[in-house]
């Protein structure tokens, strides 16, 4: 397994591109299932998550041709409607074939889904709607399989906001018989994405931006062009590690609207911000980053994937801070690995009480997942000395060359193959 060896201190500086989206992606690749025929999905970000569902797309008999971000993908005659486990226990998005695959076909068989080692994030609002829009759903050694002749359009109450959920059933609603409404929608700008996917298919679907999706269901859908919209969890990321390091960064090819709450709370932490466009510049050369308190809820909130990236940089900000987790409580497994840094934080629930300390220390930590992984190359960038970062594959599933897009702002960085050591 690769690791990463750090030399902490480098103000990073420079200019730097936003890729497109690895939750827009994993959404917008197996929609196209829904079709016969030829989409083509630009902007498409060069990440492990994105070859695992090429690969799992291929088993199932579509052709893929991917090349300077451009993936397109041919749908003649599937041979299967079966995900085998090999796939899907490396990605829980491999689970987004369900839908689809059930709307055309009748029929899929889906492994359970695997995916980062933290937290119970239960399915079961997938199956649910599922059959409410009236599939026949078993599970059997560990595999769902849903059959339905054609599904019937219905209404369906989420209790809870689900991305995921709203995603699968979405897409398996555009080919059902009749209305579907989704209450307590999500309305993440990956939903949105998928949406005017959908549409650009033919599918009819309103209410985009709200917590009420209603569609229309279909006879047919075809195949489209899509341009995937810029990640903004990336994004965040990078500017968390221009404030964090005291540099001047700028980010292009990034959608500003995406990132507000972020964008709101480095400023309250001193950061200087511009917006122009597609394009953010933060200064935070001049600053010294002030604690700032951050509560994690659905999108338009501040994002839970930047939650152990916002822990990372209150662990050298100025004062004491708290930050609490309300979508996945138990989303913390970065804290234990922050502390071998010399991080002062105590654990109560789902709050992480943060007082600020002058200097990190470099130290060996384990990736445990994707965005805690990234949280511990945030604080080795700063840490004094040298920080060794394992397991460093969960990075690879969310950010395209990270390692290298920090090296090119001068974070002093290198990444270390497994066979090397």
């Amino acid at each position: 397994m690769d690791k990463f060896i750090i030399h902490g201190g480098a103000k990073l500086n420079g200019k730097v591109k936003v890729e497109g989206a690895k939750n827009s992606s994993l959404a917008l690749m197996p929609a196209t299932l829904l079709t016969c025929g030829t989409s083509v999905l630009k902007n498409t970000p060069k990440l492990k998550d994105v070859f695992t569902m090429i690969g799992l797309l291929e088993t199932l008999g579509v052709k893929t041709a991917f090349a300077d971000h451009t993936l397109t993908i041919k749908i003649e005659k599937l041979k299967s409607q079966d995900a085998p486990y090999e796939y899907v226990k490396k990605m829980r998005a491999s689970v987004y074939v369900l839908g689809p695959l059930l709307a055309k076909y009748g029929k899929a068989k889906v492994s359970m889904p695997g995916g980062c080692a933290w937290g119970p994030r239960p399915i079961n609002l997938h199956l649910e709607g599922l059959k409410k829009l009236g599939a026949e759903i078993d599970l059997e050694e560990g595999y769902i399989i849903a059959k339905s002749k054609r599904l019937i359009g219905t209404e369906i109450n989420f209790e809870k906001k689900s991305v995921g959920a709203t995603g699968n059933l979405l897409m398996a609603a555009t080919l059902a018989r009749g209305t579907t409404i989704i209450n307590n929608s999500a309305m993440e700008p990956e939903i949105t994405n998928l949406v005017q996917f959908l549409n650009k298919m033919g599918a009819k679907i309103s209410g985009k931006n709200t917590q009420q999706l209603v569609i229309e269901g279909v006879d047919e859908l075809k195949p489209a062009r899509i341009d995937t919209i810029s990640d903004r969890i990336e994004a965040g990321t990078l500017l968390v590690a221009g404030a964090i390091t005291n540099g001047k960064i700028e980010l292009s090819e990034c959608n500003t609207t995406h990132i507000k709450s972020i964008i709101q709370k480095l400023e309250e932490c001193g950061c200087k911000i511009l917006v122009n466009n597609d394009i953010i510049t933060l200064d935070a050369s001049d600053s010294e980053i002030i604690a700032s308190d951050v509560s994690t809820s659905e999108y338009p909130g501040f994002p839970t994937d930047m939650q152990a990236q916002w822990i990372a940089l209150m662990s050298v900000a100025k004062g004491n801070s708290k930050v609490t987790d309300n979508i996945y409580i138990d989303r913390f497994n970065h804290v234990p690995e922050l502390l071998r840094l010399g991080a002062s934080i105590k654990m109560d629930k789902n709050t992480a009480s943060i007082s600020g300390v002058k200097k990190l220390k470099g130290a060996k930590v384990m990736s445990t997942d994707l965005r805690a992984s990234a949280s511990l190359v945030l604080a080795g960038l700063v840490a004094k000395g040298t920080t060794e970062v394992l397991r460093v594959y969960h990075l690879d599933r969310g950010y395209q060359f990270i390692d290298e897009k920090l090296k090119n702002l001068g974070a002093n960085i290198k990444r270390v193959k497994g066979d090397e050591y």
